[in-house]
């Protein structure tokens, strides 16, 4: 039996939930990276008690690093929000490392996910063609001998990359209307519903609209014809959905709390890399119109309730 040693950097970006922040670190504790970079972001202004329960989502992290380990941090001395301190930590963590495994305060991983990320990061580091390895299965298993496959769709919840691939994240997306303007991503995508969805979002985070960074990094990924990995297990769960969430705050939505499973080890490779068509039918036939509901519903109960938006 093979035993595994971690030998990649993880990066963890934190806010102000110390409850979820310490679930996923104890993941991390356990399986003791050489390198830890913290990316935290500040607290907002006017908002009562943000500032200690900030500093106590950092210290959940910071105090209980008790194996050998170098620890690097990078603090906003005033909140930046999800925007500007992801983007800009990212940057730093590219910075420091030529690849990382990330995960946000709310992604909680199995045990397996940190070898699965290491494994994809050594086997795929010089090809040109992958972009993202994502940890994340939403309920689609193919019925395949293979451990992974490869999507245009790749979820940002857990995840690895390289430099390599960060050089091209540009937060402004100054491209975009080129691309928009002629056609370019229906000639990649093809079908109406993804191109018209598609459009819509890039366009509201070109504008600044969307307080995101993973759609830029998603039209990085695909200026540049990448694709992304999608593990046959799903190694990822997101903990952090409710009143507190950035962006989505619904408990029911149907990525929240997917049941955690373990990759089998050895992997099986696939000896091809071609675009798995169920996954991103299903991430564009359910999750995405699901989603859209979603903002159909928060805009309508923001105008029912009289909220400024």
């Amino acid at each position: 039996m093979t035993t595994f040693k971690l030998t990649t950097p993880v990066a963890m970006i934190v806010f102000n939930r110390p409850e979820t922040t310490e679930k996923v670190f104890a993941e991390v504790r356990k399986a003791q990276p050489p390198k830890l970079l913290l990316v935290a972001d500040g607290a907002r202004a006017g908002r009562e008690g943000e500032a200690e329960r900030c500093e106590e989502a950092r210290k959940t992290v910071l105090d209980k690093v008790d194996w050998d380990c170098e620890v690097l941090t990078n603090i906003a001395p005033q909140n930046l929000g999800c925007r500007g301190r992801v983007s800009s930590g990212l940057e730093w963590v590219f910075e420091q490392v030529e690849e990382a495994i990330i995960l946000e305060d709310d992604c909680l991983p199995h045990p397996s996910f940190f070898r699965y990320c290491q494994e994809m990061l050594e086997r795929y580091r010089h090809d040109e063609r992958i972009g993202v390895i994502s940890a994340a299965n939403f309920r689609v298993k193919r019925e395949t001998q293979y451990s992974y496959y490869f999507s245009r769709i790749h979820p940002i919840t857990g995840w690895a990359s390289w430099r390599r691939v960060w050089k091209n994240y540009d937060l402004s997306m100054k491209i975009f209307p080129e691309v928009r303007d002629n056609g370019l991503l229906a000639d990649m995508l093809g079908d109406d519903f993804s191109v018209k969805y598609w459009t819509k979002i890039f366009q509201s985070a070109y504008e600044g609209h969307e307080s995101t960074w993973d759609y830029q990094l998603t039209f990085s990924v695909w200026m540049q014809g990448q694709l992304g990995i999608i593990p046959n297990a799903n190694l990822i769960t997101n903990i952090g959905f409710g009143a507190e969430a950035t962006h989505i705050t619904d408990a029911d939505h149907p990525t929240a709390n997917v049941p955690l499973e373990e990759m089998s080890f050895p992997m099986k490779h696939p000896p091809y890399i071609i675009r798995e068509m169920t996954f991103e039918k299903y991430v564009q036939d359910y999750l995405l119109k699901w989603s859209l509901g979603y903002r159909i519903r928060r805009k309508a109960k923001q105008l029912l309730s009289g909220a400024k938006h």
